[in-house]
């Protein structure tokens, strides 16, 4: 039987690791940082979590917007290599057994390449993957489809009916929708699942193990 997909991309924060509390406080402190005060809610600042950095902070105008992703850069980074995100559960040796079976993986998220970089090297991941495409890859970031189209681009594939996104918020399952590609929703997601599933055709994942039975066609 033919596999239904031929790669998967994997989103990074929410989805491999367990980023959001560390992007919740690198915002709070860089607020903080800035203005001595941080009074956006953290739901607020979830809501952003997907997009690219800078969208978090254009609210106030472009030049402070700079200020505070640059004070977030630096807070974040020093989180970053001080190993204080942590990979969510089953995450490394399902990848790792994955790539053992052949499927091709990549990586498509909107955080930067150093970002990216310290915390997979970290995690002993970088070699579980056939590519990545980060923010400084494309003009366009999630929901719209460039990202991804580029990722299968970079894997020499084209038809993006067959390119599987896994992922945890709603710009990445628009971004796959954008694309004409599968989603796979992780059911450890932080964001509101409901809202997901009512906006995309959701496929979901109990560990990313299960990416090999939505490509193989196999009921989860």
């Amino acid at each position: 039987m033919k596999n239904k997909f031929d790669a998967v991309f994997y989103d990074l924060d929410g989805t491999l690791i367990n980023s959001v509390p560390v992007i919740v406080k690198s915002a709070v402190l860089a607020y903080e940082r800035v203005f001595g005060i941080c009074d956006r809610s953290e739901e607020d600042i979830k809501s952003f979590i997907g997009k690219p950095l800078k969208e978090m902070f254009m609210c106030h105008g472009e030049d402070t917007a700079y200020r505070l992703m640059n004070a977030y850069l630096d807070i974040n980074m020093q989180m970053l290599r001080n190993d204080m995100v942590e990979l969510f559960p089953h995450v490394k040796e399902d990848l790792l057994y994955l790539r053992s079976l052949g499927i091709k993986q990549g990586i498509m998220t909107s955080k930067k390449l150093d970002s990216v970089s310290i915390t997979l090297g970290l995690k002993g991941l970088l070699d579980a993957f056939d590519t990545m495409v980060c923010y400084e890859d494309t003009t366009e970031h999630k929901p719209s489809p460039v990202p991804l189209v580029t990722a299968a681009a970079r894997l020499g594939l084209s038809d993006m009916s067959r390119i599987l996104y896994v992922g945890d918020a709603l710009p990445d399952a628009e971004c796959a929708y954008n694309a004409g590609s599968g989603f796979a929703l992780v059911s450890w997601s932080e964001m509101d699942g409901d809202v997901i599933r009512n906006t995309v055709k959701t496929l979901e994942i109990g560990r990313i193990r299960d990416v090999s039975c939505i490509i193989n066609s196999v009921e989860l």
